[in-house]
């Protein structure tokens, strides 16, 4: 039995609560490993189904793993672990690359925006009983995913893109599941998965996406859906190529039964082409089931709760119909908001397209020619592959940067920093790159015991 707590419970719902308890508090850390089913039901003096029913719900919960033999422990982020938690304290003085934010100089003002959208509500109020969807955004969000090649469909608005997503897989799969994921990948993905009770398959990501081996594999091995990134993919800023889109199509076009999800969060600030996996040149859908979700909170801010949705018929009204049962829509005034920023909004894409793109850029040429490999193709992240995570990070940060570690979006993936280059000034990026390389050549030479 794990020394820090010793469980309880006589029925599955009991044993199950007793441990989400422990793990709230504590007494039973991230990464504890639980007592075997049958050790822990000869314990409690119950049946073993009851234990293993338990444990199914602590699974489906998000709150544990179960690895057959190999056991189960407490999830290293359990479901219910406060976001906030996880963060580094950013000391007085140092610069915060870790955030993962747009530059708050970048996002356009909303007074405005939400004045004109007060106004047409005084106008035209939005009832009980009214469609969920504004139709001046929805004239705006089909007109984009038109421009991309995308078939007239049906469309939804949601409150941002992991809302959205985690709508969509529910509306589709089953706990059990399992989802192949890019790796490294979106930590928040990663702990929705969990929490929702989906085992994730590691898919390998190189500078065009989604390797094309890794995919075949995982979708060979029975996933039963596939999230891509297909610009400013987190954390490693990866843009999908025409030739690895071409590639991927053709390995999704041999199991038209996986469900494909685009999460598009990063459309408006990339500047790499972007690249559709969901049809073909002629428009033609490669798989039966397939949404793309293209959020707007990168481009007009983060506190803008919204993403638009697109995909096959029956996915999205499976999931416009969830919605009604539920949320009911997203706040009308917003969506007139959103579609007022948006109608006036593309000086603003390429400006913040091209903010990014030179800061990111110049920090991944300096660092090359330190010697120091580093990625990033869109986007405003830069992902460097390091020896020891815990190493890089304290020496960045007792040099006055703090950047995240990339064990919180990694499977299986080597280890790495994600460093946010959104607000870094072109003054800067030389420094940054020169403690970078100081940092990660020390760890080096520590890791040799030179």
């Amino acid at each position: 039995m794990p020394e820090e707590h010793r469980i309880r419970g006589r029925r599955a719902a009991d044993i199950a609560a007793d441990v989400e308890r422990a793990v709230a508090d504590g007494s039973l850390a991230p990464g504890s490993a639980l007592p075997p089913l049958r050790d822990l039901a000869t314990e409690l003096a119950v049946n073993p189904n009851t234990v293993a029913a338990a444990y199914r719900l602590l699974r489906d919960r998000g709150v544990i793993e179960t690895a057959g033999r190999r056991g189960s422990r407490v999830l290293p982020r359990p479901s219910h672990t406060p976001r906030e938690q996880r963060h580094i304290e950013v000391p007085a003085g140092a610069r915060d690359l870790a955030d993962g934010n747009p530059d708050p100089a970048l996002l356009p003002p909303l007074e405005e925006a939400l004045a004109y959208a007060a106004a047409e509500q005084r106008r035209d109020p939005v009832l009980y009983a009214r469609a969920t969807v504004d139709e001046r955004l929805l004239a705006l969000a089909r007109a984009d995913f038109e421009a991309d090649g995308l078939p007239a469909g049906s469309v939804a608005v949601l409150s941002g893109s992991l809302d959205a997503i985690e709508r969509v897989l529910l509306a589709r799969l089953r706990p059990g599941d399992s989802v192949a994921v890019e790796d490294p990948g979106w930590g928040s993905l990663l702990d929705l998965l969990a929490a929702l009770g989906l085992r994730t398959v590691a898919v390998r990501v190189d500078d065009e996406g989604p390797t094309v081996a890794d995919t075949a594999r995982a979708l060979a091995g029975g996933a039963a859906a596939l999230v891509v990134t297909s610009s400013a993919q987190n954390p490693t800023g990866a843009a999908v190529s025409a030739r690895r889109a071409a590639e991927l199509r053709a390995v999704l076009a041999g199991h038209p039964g996986v469900l494909l999800v685009e999460d598009d969060f990063g459309h408006a600030i990339a500047d790499e082409p972007y690249q559709l996996l969901c049809v073909d040149g002629a428009g033609r859908p490669v798989v039966d089931s397939w949404v793309l979700v293209r959020s707007v909170t990168k481009l007009l801010g983060p506190d803008l709760r919204l993403a638009l949705v697109t995909g096959d018929t029956a996915t999205v009204d499976r999931v416009r119909g969830r919605q009604r049962l539920g949320a009911g829509w997203v706040s009308h005034v917003l969506q007139r908001a959103v579609a007022q920023l948006w109608s006036g909004g593309a000086a603003s894409r390429e400006r913040a397209a091209a903010h990014y793109a030179l800061r990111r850029g110049a920090l991944v040429s300096a660092l090359a020619g330190l010697g120091v490999p580093a990625h990033g193709r869109s986007g405003f992240n830069v992902w460097v592959p390091v020896h020891d995570e815990t190493a890089a990070v304290v020496g960045l940060l007792q040099r006055g940067w703090v950047v995240t570690a990339g064990a919180r979006f990694r499977i299986a993936s080597g280890p790495g920093i994600r460093i946010t280059v959104s607000r870094l000034s072109e003054e800067e990026i030389p420094r940054l790159a020169l403690d970078i390389a100081a940092v990660l050549r020390t760890d080096l030479d520590a890791a040799r015991g030179g």
